[in-house]
């Protein structure tokens, strides 16, 4: 009896269950991007690499010497047919991430022999585009959800809203909701505090919640003029909270403006947005543009009232002649925190921080083509950081790359790139004397320097 009971069951659980919707699908994408190389510093401590960009830049100033990382990015798209005709466009993607604080990841090395190889998971998402013929679109997620970017810097300015949430648009109007807070919560204030209920201590996250609108106006000769709009609210906590933190708000106004033109070889343009950002919605430091990533310390109640970031961008390419294009950009940052102090003040946590700082950024890269598969790179940079009332630190930063274009194509964006990349910079005293760069902050000198081979590529 019981043996028969089993088979009956077993039966059961392993019967077809016809019901469901099966999708065969075959169309199936698996692109990668990344960099990866060796290289060294002829005049580093020990030789080592080091980068040498102004600390609280990030890759603004170029990253041509930027550390490794690999991303893989693995989706499946379909195309249901209703009526025997295309319908909605369906796109499951994810992003696996991989990169190292310190030193290769490669090759035979271990995670363990480079202080931890980090793993993350920027995208998951589904997106569902021309619902049912229409021109309305949706999404939820976590997304890199961005748009133009200064290549040379890997700037991704204006609107760069990679975050998990959703969105929903329709023709070229978009309408977003974010909640930012949540992705990566392990302390950061004001958003983590314990809260007490009937005698037990809990963890809690204070969310940040992130709407956002963005209209495109295209106009003659495919000029596109984009309006941007946020605004950005943060709830108070309780009274059984370990920290009262209460609650604050704040906006974001921009507008970008793209206009390409002909030149001997296709693709010129130029690009020039102006971004401002008020209260809590002030974001943007060390290279990214997150307007959500609060910069400064709170005023006396704990808020970002008075704070303000604006952001002005300027990016062009051309492209000259069949044997020569430039690429060049102007990056100018101007922020205050929600304290009156333009030094330092106190942070949520005890910490000091400063709460005004300047960026400026100037820098191009120009291509000659040698052949269609030998093209020699130059890339020059000028770069200032003010932080409170400290004097500037700046950098001059010079590169000579002989690149090598496997698919021969005269063409900026070409890739994969294999460079012999040799490059100089030169610091300030200040910026020497304060370590103001991960290179000087094991090399106290006036000149940084690196000469490696690198490899760049992106292949959907």
């Amino acid at each position: 009896m019981q043996k028969a009971l089993f088979i009956f069951l077993f039966s059961i659980l392993f019967m077809p269950i016809y019901s469901q919707v099966v999708i065969t699908n075959s169309n199936f994408s698996l692109g990668t991007t990344g960099r990866i190389g060796v290289g060294l510093s002829p005049n580093g401590e020990g030789n080592m690499w080091k980068p040498l960009n102004l600390s609280g830049q990030g890759s603004l100033g170029g990253r041509l010497e930027q550390t490794d990382y690999i991303d893989i990015l693995p989706a499946i798209h379909f195309t249901p047919k209703i009526n025997g005709k295309d319908s909605t466009n369906v796109t499951f993607q994810m992003r696996l991430g991989m990169y190292s604080a310190n030193g290769q990841f490669v090759g035979n090395v271990s995670s363990r022999s480079n202080n931890g190889l980090t793993f993350i998971l920027p995208e998951a998402y589904i997106e569902a585009r021309n619902i049912m013929g229409s021109k309305w679109s949706a999404w939820a997620g976590s997304r890199f959800r961005r748009y133009d970017d200064i290549h040379i810097s890997d700037y991704f300015y204006f609107d760069d809203h990679s975050a998990q949430g959703f969105g929903v648009s329709h023709k070229n109007t978009e309408l977003t909701m974010l909640m930012p807070a949540s992705a990566d919560s392990t302390n950061v204030y004001p958003y983590n505090y314990e809260v007490t209920v009937a005698g037990a201590t809990n963890p809690a996250i204070r969310q940040r919640m992130v709407w956002i609108g963005e209209h495109s106006i295209h106009l003659k000769n495919d000029n596109v003029m984009k309006l941007l709009g946020e605004f950005h609210y943060v709830a108070a906590n309780s009274k059984n909270a370990s920290k009262n933190y209460p609650s604050d708000n704040g906006w974001v106004a921009g507008i970008k403006y793209n206009n390409p033109f002909k030149t001997a070889l296709p693709g010129s343009f130029n690009q020039l947005s102006v971004r401002y950002g008020s209260g809590i919605a002030n974001g943007g430091d060390n290279g990214n543009t997150f307007t959500w990533a609060t910069y400064g310390a709170p005023d006396s109640e704990g808020k970002y009232t008075n704070a303000y970031s604006f952001t002005m961008v300027e990016h062009f390419l051309l492209n000259l002649s069949q044997k020569f294009s430039i690429n060049g950009y102007g990056v100018f940052t101007k922020s205050k925190g929600g304290s009156a102090n333009t030094n330092t003040d106190e942070y949520f946590n005890g910490n000091q921080l400063y709460n005004q700082k300047t960026d400026f950024v100037v820098g191009f890269r120009s291509f000659y083509y040698v052949t269609k598969w030998l093209h020699l790179i130059e890339e020059v940079h000028y770069a200032v950081r003010k932080d409170g009332d400290n004097p500037e630190a700046n950098m001059w930063k010079f590169s000579f790359v002989p690149t090598i274009v496997p698919l021969g194509k005269k063409d900026p964006w070409s890739r994969p790139h294999i460079r012999l990349v040799c490059t100089l910079a030169h610091y300030n005293d200040y910026a020497s004397n304060h370590n103001y760069s991960p290179f000087l902050q094991v090399n106290q000198k006036r000149w940084g320097s690196f000469i490696g081979v690198k490899t760049e590529w992106w292949l959907f």
